[in-house]
């Protein structure tokens, strides 16, 4: 089993001196970076190593509530051997007594091999990075960043769809604060898809991205019906709004989510899948976890294996 987990930086794999630091920004990572995780990442759904973290450390620091990332993270730690330490809230930790995140990620640098972070501050993990003298993965820093979802959704729609090229994807819900649209959008400018963006106009995707995506070629269109698109995509990614990211009587938190139920699907391409990074709220109404257009919750399980090829990557260099 060696030879499946090479150098992370390996010339074949990666290009010279463009070895994996830190996962900050899924902007921070080339297309040969993105296929090489993913590649591992298939070897580790398909091989089950056990052994690759033996003495590693791993520091879990969620400032900011988590199911699947957390638990996630922590079942990848254990199922390759390594050990966890960390919390699920910083009322757990001395930033109540006013101890700076500067200062905190400093000092768990110095008993962890590896942090993870999630915080509600966009800029959080960054910062992180920039402290720690141990390698950083950002699980997610407000209504910014989410580059392992993004990865996740990745190994995701190219085990359900045996490609990454010639797709055709709806982004549903909240795109202005979907912190996992956003990491999303920016890896969709690396392939060759064409995007539809469903959202009700005060959750638009931000006019910046918009822009980035006109300038990277990226053929999108917006629209305010599920009816309307699901009949042209291949892969329809619904996305809760973001409640906890709203001002108190925003218009956007006035918003009702766009809802779809099992009719919906009757015009759907044979291949169509829907997925979501959950937690689902209303957006999918549960009559439609049987049919086989669902595939949601196999992008939960994913989660393991993407991040179990991360941990490798960041602490081992890919090697068994």
């Amino acid at each position: 089993m060696a030879t499946i987990y090479r150098e992370a930086c390996a010339p074949s794999a990666i290009a010279a001196g463009d070895c994996l630091s830190d996962i900050i920004s899924i902007k921070d990572l080339t297309l040969e970076q993105i296929q090489h995780i993913l590649q591992l990442a298939t070897k580790m759904k398909q091989e089950r190593p056990t052994d690759l973290l033996k003495n590693k450390i791993i520091a879990n620091c969620f400032f900011e509530p988590s199911t699947r990332t957390r638990l996630s993270f922590e079942t990848a730690t254990l199922k390759l051997g390594g050990n966890v330490i960390g919390f699920t809230s910083d009322d757990a930790t001395s930033i109540k007594k006013g101890e700076t995140l500067h200062d905190t990620i400093r000092v768990i640098s110095d008993y962890a091999d590896l942090i993870v972070i999630r915080h509600s501050h966009e800029g959080a993990a960054r910062l992180a990075a920039d402290v720690s003298t141990r390698p950083v993965i950002n699980a997610g820093d407000g209504a910014n960043q989410h580059p392992t979802q993004t990865l996740v959704d990745l190994f995701t729609i190219q085990e359900c769809q045996q490609r990454l090229d010639n797709l055709s994807i709806a982004l549903v819900g909240d795109l202005k604060y979907g912190r996992t649209i956003h990491s999303l959008v920016q890896a969709c400018m690396l392939f060759d898809v064409r995007l539809f963006l469903v959202a009700p106009p005060a959750l638009a995707l931000p006019e910046s991205m918009c822009d980035a995506l006109k300038n990277a070629g990226i053929r999108f269109s917006f629209h305010q019906s599920l009816e309307e698109v699901i009949p042209k995509v291949d892969i329809l990614y619904m996305q809760r709004i973001q409640q906890e990211r709203f001002q108190q009587n925003s218009q956007a938190a006035m918003e009702k989510p766009f809802i779809l139920t099992p009719n919906m699907l009757d015009k759907a391409k044979p291949n169509l899948k829907v997925l979501h990074a959950l937690p689902r709220v209303k957006e999918i109404d549960v009559g439609v976890d049987s049919m086989p257009q669902a595939y949601y919750f196999e992008q939960s399980a994913n989660g393991v294996f993407v991040r179990q090829a991360l941990l490798s990557l960041l602490l081992n260099g890919g090697v068994a």
